[in-house]
């Protein structure tokens, strides 16, 4: 109705204008006058409202002109201006309609752009469904609009338009269910033609995004429990303390299953199940400490293990019997695991991992299994460091109980009875007339020579071991060996204490060996021996000024004092570079109130 209103003021005031210009211009060419209203109407209400702008425009041309004059020419430019009117008209409709279609096109194309941006760019998808539903909703002012990939079965919801990819159904976009029709038409006509498309890509950008983060879940979890077995792997390349390494395989097996406790139990064959190392996530010595023991038939997963002699699972915390799964349960622990230790053929313990979870997935065995193979082995390692330990030490016992064996023998037996011999040459000399001078002479010499024999016999009895150090302690023998030596020694001994006879013996051989290889070999002017001894170790140093070139690999004796040395949980180490000197660092740990196993030390 505006438009017919329109365009009959428009002809009527077109024609008000013509009037004057009929005095200047001829009537013929008072068309261009009417055709502005025809392109108006046609512009703004469409090409029909503008084609009868032109008809009555072409009505009131002729009525007013062209009747008047009823010439030729006039007849001809009204015909005229009817055909340029109505194709005016229809031109700029279809100018209107066209740009309309491009103005509704880039509209829809930044709608399309923004959904992208939403879409494609946001961390967590769900939101960004949210957050284009929204924006949907708001462009097309139709409040309540969802986009949802699983259509729900809510009443007050309707279905606008089903996506879909290829025939893939993608999800749908709803409405409320209230919405008046030509308003649903409305929204089905204004929604994106590329939202199919735009869905599907950011599902697949979301699909992507979940692979990579658990690509990079995976690989940071690979890289953490590497650094975790190699962390266990430098402990136990360093021989430390067993429940130092086994509370470290705990702690490290508890952070890369990410569980709640973690455990390495021991079974004795007493019957009992002990724990010796234990992670807790919620602090040191939480739910089972270490220390803790229990009898082989007490429920738990430990003692499944025992049982099974095999990996075991406990998922039914909730109703076991006993007070230890009582105390597991009170705790929140709905779940265990656990994987035995074999070692050298034999079940040593079970490592076990603990969570609130059900059910454990069966990737923490995986994992566990990697941990337990690494004590196996750290328990495989140590038990044959002890049984080569005890094998020195026996072999050492062995070595020093044939040295007193031949000192006693030396001393109770051909000690005494060469001085028995002696004394008895004595008196065949005394009882000797004196006019045998020659007997005499020979009886005389053969008492000489027989003492002669003496002393050098107490001089190896005193070698093998020396009587002043069992009396005086380590610094006095250190001090004769000092005098004896045929090369000048400068001795520093601080000494505050006695030390375990083994520990002294070591020391006092160590220093004898290494001055009868100078003495032998080394062609130095001066040894320097430092012998220091603290609270905790004691520490022995010999240094000569010879030419070098000492190999411990050469000489049995080295070999022998290294063996004595390890026995007693020490070191050794030689530096002998050639023409420099060899220098030889001892230190074995104090004080030592038992011998090693296997060591005997006669009193």
């Amino acid at each position: 109705m505006p438009g017919i209103l329109t365009g009959a003021l428009l002809v009527a005031v077109e024609t008000l204008v013509a009037y004057p210009l009929t005095k200047i211009a001829p009537p013929s060419s008072l068309g261009l006058v009417y055709l502005p209203g025809v392109l108006a109407v046609s512009v703004v209400w469409g090409w029909a409202l503008g084609t009868l702008t032109a008809l009555a425009s072409a009505l009131a041309f002729g009525y007013f002109h062209v009747v008047k004059f009823a010439t030729g020419p006039e007849w001809v430019a009204l015909s005229v201006f009817l055909v340029v009117a109505v194709l005016s008209g229809c031109f700029a409709a279809l100018a209107r309609a066209a740009a309309v279609e491009a103005e509704r096109r880039r509209q829809e194309a930044a709608l399309a752009a923004e959904l992208a941006r939403v879409l494609l760019n946001a961390e967590d998808f769900p939101a960004a469904l949210r957050a284009a539903s929204e924006r949907l909703a708001a462009d097309l002012e139709a409040p309540g609009l969802m986009i949802e990939l699983e259509p729900s079965r809510d009443d007050r919801l309707r279905t606008v338009a089903e996506l879909s990819d290829h025939g893939d159904p993608l999800g749908r976009v709803a409405v409320p269910a209230s919405l008046p029709e030509p308003e649903v038409q409305r929204v089905r006509d204004g929604l994106p033609r590329s939202l199919d498309a735009l869905l599907r890509a950011a599902l697949d950008r979301e699909t992507i995004a979940k692979a990579l983060k658990t690509s990079h879940d995976e690989l940071r979890r690979v890289a953490d429990e590497q650094a975790a077995l190699r962390r266990v792997a430098t402990l136990v390349a360093h021989r430390v303390a067993p429940e130092e390494l086994f509370g470290a395989v705990a702690d490290e097996m508890g952070r890369v299953l990410k569980v709640e406790n973690t455990a390495i139990t021991r079974f004795d064959p007493d019957g009992r199940i002990h724990v010796v190392g234990t992670w807790s996530a919620r602090g040191p010595g939480y739910l089972v400490p270490s220390g803790t023991s229990w009898p082989v038939d007490e429920p738990s997963v430990a003692s499944m293990v025992y049982r099974t002699r095999r990996l075991a699972r406990m998922t039914d915390y909730a109703t076991a019997p006993g007070g230890l799964c009582a105390q597991v349960r009170q705790q929140g622990i709905n779940s265990g695991i656990g994987i035995p230790i074999v070692v050298e053929g034999r079940l040593w313990g079970a490592t076990v991992a603990l969570s609130v979870d059900p059910d454990l997935p069966s990737s923490v065995e995986a994992h566990m299994l990697e941990f337990t193979e690494l004590i196996a082995t750290a328990i495989a390692n140590a038990q044959m460091r002890q049984q080569l330990t005890a094998s020195r030490a026996r072999v050492v016992a062995a070595s020093d109980e044939t040295r007193r064996r031949i000192e006693r023998d030396l001393h109770d037996g051909t000690q005494q009875r060469l001085i028995s011999l002696g004394l008895r040459l004595r008196a065949a000399e005394a009882a000797a007339s004196p006019d045998m001078t020659d007997l005499k002479e020979q009886l005389a010499g053969a008492s000489e020579e027989l003492s002669g024999v003496v002393e050098d016999l107490q001089e190896l009895s005193r070698g093998l071991r020396p009587v002043i150090m069992s009396r005086g302690g380590l610094a006095p023998a250190l001090r004769t060996l000092a005098r004896r030596s045929a090369v000048p020694v400068e001795l520093n001994v601080n000494a505050p204490r006695r030390l375990a006879e083994c520990i002294e013996v070591t020391a006092y051989y160590i220093v004898s060996e290494a001055l009868t290889n100078v003495a032998k070999h080394s062609r130095a002017s001066i040894v320097h021996v430092d012998l220091t001894i603290d609270e905790y170790r004691l520490r022995l140093s010999v240094r000569d000024d010879g030419i070098g070139g000492a190999d411990p690999a050469r000489g049995s004796g080295l070999i022998g004092l290294r063996d004595r040395v390890e026995v007693l949980s020490g070191t050794m180490d030689i530096t002998s570079p050639p023409g420099s000197g060899t220098t030889m660092e001892v230190i074995i740990p104090t004080p030592v109130n038992e011998p090693p196993p296997g060591l005997v030390v006669a009193r």
